[in-house]
């Protein structure tokens, strides 16, 4: 309105370019081009009544359209306060924590790859993902006798008492944690030299949904570029293309119980906090330098079917044979059952079947198994060696002769 004025000195020069310009600039196209599209576009997006106003409607001919260029600097910077904010402030209940974690995977089951693939994929019965190994370290024989005998309890997930802290679960917090192939689940493991230890395959009995950290690196987003939210979801999309590095990154042992702390908070959050249900998370190996996949199934989903033994079943586990030569690692478990009377019925059941119900056991809600182990699998690694890859660096020294606080 000032520039109107005849007799206004006032200079002003407006930020961007014009509609046409902006148009001719993102399509490379000609003018003419570029001037037919603009008044198509003003005519479906142009709100007459705001013209009328004398409100700039969206693509008018004399509107300026301004390039951003998207950076995620700001989600880095936010990671980082989330981070310090759990490590030094608020651990429990952190209001700030859920909003920032909801701002970055709000809406994660719609978002796709170039190729139009989910970033939720869903394993199970029949899918290509159908089952994960796990491996636990046995130090002695008499504890390694235990695991043979009741792999389902001794390889499966840890009752809570006894679960420690880990990169995805907080201490007492039982979850599953497997690898794609024996090798990885081994090295995730990190036995000694010597020791002895169990590898099975657990097998998924039911469907379950995954997100896949690795496949965000994939991230696509579609949109106009003339329009302004198209570039707030381009900011989150580069910014989740780098997650899966923050999720997985090698640990020091010394630093585990506070570095942990942010991958845990975001395990519960895609647990708890979203409104799709997700059963766990796929990520790459920290110990294999990602020639292997780890899955990490949530609390809910992480139950193993018990094996089934008949009443009165008596086991035993061996872990040696005899030889001329000395003993020699022999691996085998020997079930003994009870012999089956001729004369054996089955008892009626009760005129009344709530009568013998146990109303604090029934009240409690019961997750179905989601896994059971396939038996044949098990196989026992004895450790006789430890590889490590490397990056070697050069230390270089250098001596100087001090100078004289004179001279100085």
């Amino acid at each position: 309105m000032m520039l109107a004025d005849k007799e206004s000195s006032y200079e002003w020069e407006r930020d961007g370019e014009p509609t046409v310009y902006a148009i001719m600039n993102a399509l490379n196209c000609s003018e003419e081009l570029a001037s037919d599209l603009q008044s198509h576009l003003e005519e479906v997006h142009g709100d007459w009544e705001a013209w009328q106003l004398g409100e700039e409607c969206p693509f008018a001919s004399d509107a300026h359209y301004e390039e951003i260029i998207p950076s995620d600097g700001a989600h880095h910077e936010g990671w980082y306060r989330f981070e310090q904010n759990l490590k030094k402030e608020t651990r429990f209940f952190n209001q700030d924590a859920h909003k920032y974690l909801l701002s970055i995977f709000s809406g994660i089951d719609e978002m796709q790859t170039s190729d139009g693939n989910s970033v939720i994929v869903d394993a199970g019965p029949s899918q290509e993902i159908s089952g994960f190994y796990r491996a636990r370290v046995f130090y002695s024989d008499r504890d390694l006798k235990k695991g043979l005998l009741r792999p389902d309890l001794e390889l499966g997930p840890p009752p809570f008492e006894y679960a420690r802290a880990g990169r995805m679960n907080a201490h007492g917090i039982s979850v599953f944690y497997g690898a794609d192939t024996v090798e990885g689940a081994i090295a995730e493991v990190r036995p000694a030299v010597g020791s002895q230890t169990l590898v099975g395959r657990f097998d998924l009995t039911r469907p379950v949904k995954l997100l896949d950290f690795r496949i965000l690196e994939s991230l696509s987003e579609r949109g106009s570029i003339f329009d302004p939210e198209y570039a707030i979801r381009l900011t989150r999309m580069m910014f989740l293309r780098s997650l899966k590095n923050r999720i997985s990154r090698p640990v020091m042992p010394t630093d585990e119980e506070i570095e942990y702390l942010t991958t845990q908070a975001v395990v519960d959050f895609l647990a708890n906090g979203l409104s799709v249900k997700l059963d766990g998370v796929i990520f790459p190996s920290a110990q294999t330098n990602e020639a292997t996949t780890n899955v990490v199934l949530f609390h809910r989903a992480s139950k193993v079917e018990k094996m089934d033994l008949p009443d009165g079943a008596e086991l035993s586990a061996h872990t040696s044979m005899s030889t001329e030569d000395g003993p020699e690692p022999d691996y085998w478990v020997w079930e003994e059952i009870p012999a089956k009377e001729e004369n054996e019925t089955t008892e009626p059941s009760s005129s009344f079947p709530f009568q013998e119900l146990n109303w604090q056991y029934e009240c409690e809600p019961v997750e179905e198994p989601t896994l059971t182990l396939d038996l044949k699998s098990l196989t026992v690694q004895i450790v006789t060696s430890a590889t490590y890859g490397t990056d070697s660096y050069t230390v270089r020294r250098h001596r100087m002769q001090k100078q004289s606080e004179e001279l100085l």
